[in-house]
């Protein structure tokens, strides 16, 4: 069982290899899908999160089960990866509490385990999926991309709006055919704001489903990347995509 402090170190760490993921880099990913890892092995936990992060997920991470049960509670994921064996809650214990709660967060549970009375056991518990240790990063990349797609959030790799193209599975963006450079968050938000097309998200909304917990960014940190968005977006044509609902948010829709 982890001690405090070794709890603080590890998220003190955590924190210094998610900075490159908050630096503006140009685009090659950026996927705005929030996930969250409960894995009691510190190492193991590193490993899997800096692994999601390479590939463009916001990842929060937790040592325990109580804490996985109280990040989930508070936070709308798009999945979360569950070890089975953990301190304080285990996997199962988390994830029939989660369910009990109706939450339909797609769960991957993780175990030391190989036997059918398990995995049986985790799937009746409400389990999407299972992964045995030790295991593969490209498998458990591969079945984080099927639970997502199973979650039915995504229909169309391209959202158009307007003569607006965002491409999620090229990174790309266009307006009017004229490529749009922006950088990983920019895409992030772009992306989230399209795939909620004519949904007003408010500035909270959009910082918590895009930065995970260990980021501090000041309040005004979504005004100003909508300020770069606008400027690359909007700038030069005449009707605007990306519009301010004053004390509520932000839209994008072809009408203001």
């Amino acid at each position: 069982m982890e001690t405090s402090s070794q709890l603080r170190l590890h998220k003190a760490k955590r924190a210094r290899s998610r900075a490159a993921v908050l630096r503006n880099i140009r685009i090659e990913g950026g996927i705005p899908m929030r996930l969250l890892v409960a894995e009691d092995q510190p190492d193991l936990n590193d490993v899997i999160c800096k692994t999601l992060e390479k590939n463009h997920y916001t990842v929060d991470s937790c040592l325990d089960g109580e804490e996985a049960l109280l990040c989930l509670s508070m936070t709308e994921y798009d999945a979360a990866i569950l070890d089975i064996m953990m301190p304080k809650k285990n996997g199962l214990d988390v994830l029939r509490a989660i369910r009990s709660k109706g939450m339909r967060t797609p769960v991957l549970l993780l175990t030391a385990k190989d036997s059918v009375s398990d995995r049986v056991s985790g799937l009746d518990a409400g389990a999407d999926d299972y992964l045995t240790k030790p295991f593969s990063f490209d498998e458990l990349l591969a079945r984080i991309r099927v639970m997502l797609r199973r979650l039915g959030e995504r229909t169309d790799s391209c959202y158009r709006i307007a003569d607006l193209i965002v491409d999620c599975d090229a990174r790309s963006v266009t307006r009017g055919g004229i490529p749009i450079q922006l950088s990983a968050k920019e895409f992030a938000i772009l992306e989230y704001l399209a795939c909620n097309k004519g949904i007003v998200l408010s500035r909270d909304k959009i910082e918590q489903h895009i930065w995970n917990y260990d980021y501090s960014g000041g309040s005004n940190v979504i005004d100003v990347y909508i300020r770069y968005l606008r400027k690359k977006i909007d700038d030069g044509f005449e009707q605007k995509l990306i519009h301010t609902v004053r004390g509520a948010g932000y839209v994008l829709k072809e009408t203001p």
